[in-house]
């Protein structure tokens, strides 16, 4: 499937859920990388008006299990979120987050995706990794 394509058959995937609520947008795919976009709002912000770090680990879980299903592209198994952790470097008030999945391991049963979220002004905000299992897809 074409890069384009594929950029809009997640957005139509991503109808009625948290990552439409979270107004995430695919900008990017490619063999080993996945890229999307967050406005920072206050849909998004803590109690303080800053970046809420939970919507930093959903942007990044978004971007790290849809690039293994990506690569995967398999009728029988999917990539889940098993591991992930997050460092909240920066904060951020308002405007946008860009967020920069790349595959770092990808194994026959777990693959391991790395996450970088920056500002427009590409300073890291969120660094985070994500390990997702591989399962079959009748589990799932």
């Amino acid at each position: 499937m074409n890069e384009k394509k594929y950029l809009e058959v997640l957005q139509k995937m991503s109808k009625n859920t948290l990552i439409e609520t979270l107004e995430i947008e695919y900008i990017a795919v490619g063999e080993d990388f996945l890229t999307a976009k967050m406005p920072v709002t206050s849909k998004v912000h803590q109690p303080f008006g800053l970046l809420h770090g939970g919507a930093s680990v959903v942007l990044a879980e978004t971007l790290g299990s849809t690039l293994s299903n990506f690569i995967l592209q398999s009728d029988d198994f999917v990539a889940v979120g098993q591991h992930i952790d997050a460092h909240h470097l920066r904060s951020k008030k308002e405007g946008v987050v860009y967020g920069y999945a790349t595959v770092v391991k990808k194994g026959r049963t777990s693959h391991l995706i790395k996450i970088e979220i920056k500002d427009e002004d590409d300073k890291l905000i969120c660094y985070s990794h994500l390990t997702n299992a591989i399962i079959p897809k009748r589990n799932a």
